[in-house]
Order: C-alpha cells, then sequence, then structure tokens
C-alpha cells in the first residue's frame, strides 16, 4: 500500500473512487455538499503534484441501467467550482467516450466517469467490469469511506489489478485514524450516545462497545423497546417487541462490564406522528395508551448533557427525537450543543450516520465537534469489528 503523502503522481493518472452520492432537489441542484467537500484536498494533492483525476462514484439507486436523475453530470459545474478546474465528463465509465477522454487526459486535468451503478456488475462486484475500469488508469486511490463496507467492483476488486499503485485518499485515511481514535485509543470517561429508530441497527454496536466505553445513552425510537423490556409502559410508541430479551441482554451485559446504560427517565409524547399533534411530557416509563413518544423530555437532557459534559471522548449516532419536526427537536438540539462545548473543553467528539450528521449541519455545529464521518453504515460496520472490504482490499 502506498501513501498519499509521499507518492509521486507525475505524469500519472489517477482513479479515484470517491462518494458523490449526494442529495439533489428537483432540478437537480446539490442540496448537501458535504461528500464533496470532504473529497477536494484528495482531488488538489494529486493535481498539485502532477498526476491527472479520473473520478469514480455512484448516485442514488438506479435500477435498470442510466437515468438522468441519477446522472453526474449534475454535479459537474458545482466541483469545477470546488476544484477550480474545468472538470471533464464522460457518458460513460467504462465505454467508448470514457476510454477516449481518460487516455487524453493530461496532467492538472479532470475527468469525472458517468454514474457506476448505471451497471448491475458495479454492486455486483463483476471483476471484468473492475479490470475495464483499471484499464483508464495507472493508479488507484480509494477515498470513499462511505461504501467501504461493501465488496463492490469499484471499492473491492478493482484494486487487485494495481498490486504495487494502490493506497486510501485523505478521506479514508481520516476516518479510519478518528474513528480508532474513541474505539482503540480513546481517554476515558467514554461515552457513546446511540439514538434512531430502531434497535435492530445499533444491536451489534452497542454489544461492540460495551467493552470499550464507560456509558451508553440510549435516545431516540429505540429507547421504547429498552423501556419495554424493563417494564414500562410506552403507550403507542415504536416498539420492536421481538427484541426485548436482547435489549434486556444488552443492559445486563454492560452491568456486568460495569459500563453505565442511560436510558431516558422523561419524553415529550404526541397523541399523534405530527409536528401539531397534542402534547406534553411524562415519566417515560408510564405513556398512556393512544400516546407516543417522540423527543426525550427536559429532566433526560439535562442528565444527558452533564453526563456529555464529564466525557473526555464521545462517539454520536443517531439522534434523540424526531428531530425534522420543531416540537420534537429540542433533545437532539441540546445533545448537539453539549458534545460542541465538550469539544471546546477539550474533548475528542466523533459524530457519525446520517441522521446525527444532518443533525450536527443543521443546528451549524459541524465546525464545533472533533470530526465528521462521511460514511455512516461503513462507520458502524468497523465499530461493529466487522473488516470493511474497501478498506481490506488496499492494506492486503
Amino acid at each position: 500500500m502506498k501513501n498519499i503523502d509521499t507518492f509521486d503522481f507525475t505524469n500519472k493518472k489517477v482513479l479515484i473512487r470517491v462518494d458523490f452520492n449526494v442529495p439533489l432537489n428537483d432540478k437537480f441542484e446539490i442540496t448537501d455538499d458535504t461528500r464533496i467537500r470532504a473529497a477536494i484536498p484528495t482531488i488538489k494533492k494529486v493535481l498539485s503534484s502532477g498526476g491527472a483525476v479520473i473520478l469514480i462514484s455512484h448516485l442514488g439507486r438506479p435500477k435498470d441501467g442510466p437515468e438522468q436523475k441519477f446522472s453526474l453530470q449534475h454535479l459537474v459545474p458545482e466541483l469545477s467550482k470546488q476544484i477550480g478546474v474545468d472538470v471533464q465528463f464522460a457518458d460513460d465509465c467504462i465505454g467508448e467516450q470514457a476510454i477516449e477522454k481518460a487516455g487524453s487526459l493530461k496532467s492538472g486535468e479532470v475527468l469525472l466517469l458517468e454514474n457506476l451503478r448505471f451497471y448491475k456488475e458495479e454492486t455486483k462486484g463483476d471483476e471484468a467490469f473492475a479490470q475495464k475500469l483499471s484499464k483508464l488508469a495507472d493508479v488507484y486511490m480509494n477515498d470513499a469511506f462511505g461504501t467501504a463496507h461493501r465488496a463492490h467492483a469499484s471499492t473491492a476488486i478493482i484494486a487487485k489489478f494495481f498490486p504495487e499503485n494502490k493506497m486510501f485518499g485523505y478521506v479514508m485515511n481520516n476516518e479510519l485514524i478518528n474513528i480508532n481514535k474513541v474505539i482503540k485509543e480513546g481517554k476515558k470517561p467514554i461515552t457513546a450516545i446511540l439514538g434512531g429508530a430502531k434497535v435492530s441497527g445499533k444491536i451489534e454496536i452497542i454489544n461492540n462497545l460495551i467493552d470499550k466505553v464507560d456509558n451508553i445513552i440510549i435516545g431516540g425510537g429505540m429507547m421504547f423497546t429498552f423501556i419495554k423490556a424493563l417494564g414500562g409502559d410506552i403507550g403507542n410508541s415504536l416498539v420492536e417487541d421481538d427484541l426485548l430479551d436482547t435489549a434486556k441482554a444488552a443492559m445486563e451485559k454492560a452491568e456486568e462490564n460495569n459500563v453505565c446504560f442511560h436510558i431516558p427517565t422523561d419524553a415529550v409524547i404526541a397523541d399523534k406522528f405530527d409536528n401539531d399533534a397534542n402534547i406534553k411530557f411524562c415519566n417515560s416509563h408510564e405513556i398512556p395508551d393512544g400516546w407516543m413518544g417522540l423527543d426525550i423530555g427536559p429532566e433526560t437532557g439535562q442528565a444527558f448533557k452533564d453526563l456529555i459534559g464529564a466525557s473526555e471522548t464521545i462517539l454520536w449516532n443517531g439522534p434523540m427525537g424526531v428531530f425534522e419536526m420543531p416540537n420534537f427537536a429540542q433533545g437532539t438540539i441540546e445533545v448537539a450543543h453539549a458534545i460542541a462545548d465538550a469539544t471546546k473543553n477539550g474533548a475528542f467528539s466523533l459524530i457519525g450516520g446520517g441522521d446525527s450528521v444532518a443533525a450536527i449541519n443543521k443546528f451549524n455545529l459541524q465546525d464545533e465537534v472533533s470530526y465528521v464521518s462521511t460514511g455512516g453504515g461503513a462507520m458502524l460496520e468497523f465499530i461493529e469489528g466487522k473488516v470493511l472490504p474497501g478498506v481490506a482490499a488496499i492494506e492486503e
């Protein structure tokens, strides 16, 4: 494996797998450019070191071949602006135009290829497809942490065609360094804040974190599965009844490992899933029938703030409530600000997972935390202790 900072890119064509799976509005305008901004330093490093850049990515989940709404061509104006170079575009990723444009690409130039997922071979991890992509360049660089947990052609298979010239970009390097700052090198006390809708999506993380952290804070819809497992009344709140025993086992495992498990003591409840519903506060273990919990309550918010403030290392994945609705955003706002305050006081904070990143950006706190991960699923799987195919392919 080569290093981006020491490699000689002079007159080399570098195929960079980026994660440009960005949200677009109905006019095909980018509504959140976080992932594009994250990739710019890697692209500029290659260009300033005498190389040419060929960018490959996916966008959305096209089902049967090319679809205009999933075309990467929509990204060209913004990409050109952010890189400071007129980005060329090829209307295919392995077709004649891609081969021709890649072949004539000069040092200092950038070419963006069309959506990889217009070919089913990409997600199938097809070797012949990966080989065709590999013929376009001299060097392969994976900088798409958001897809590192997928064994796709462009993330895991392609690396074998660059046995001597493969490496991570800055995004990948930074992700791995910062996640390891929590799970391998975290200064105690370490607090993991886990929210979101379902226990099923987080149980493996909880179980893997139990021997690594001091505190686990539970919020969001998943808290009601834990509360019901403890014998509480949750009304019409979201619950996974088939995971009650799993939730109970996780709490028992935490206790055995001297990890404090923090379940909300009060909640903001509503009589329907609607920002304009009737709202009141109540004990989170005593929610009446016909009502549902949609956020943590003020007592819990204060307790969580105190706990976060006393932490040296903080991991946040998942909101405390339905923060997209203003009436149920307070818990998430308080946690986000508490993390920013703790960071200001010297704590290390890692934010990861789509909704947490969306929340930290929505509250304009992205520059007040230590690191915001670009890869939700990949970050979670890495924390779960799984091998990420996109990482393993480069490290082999």
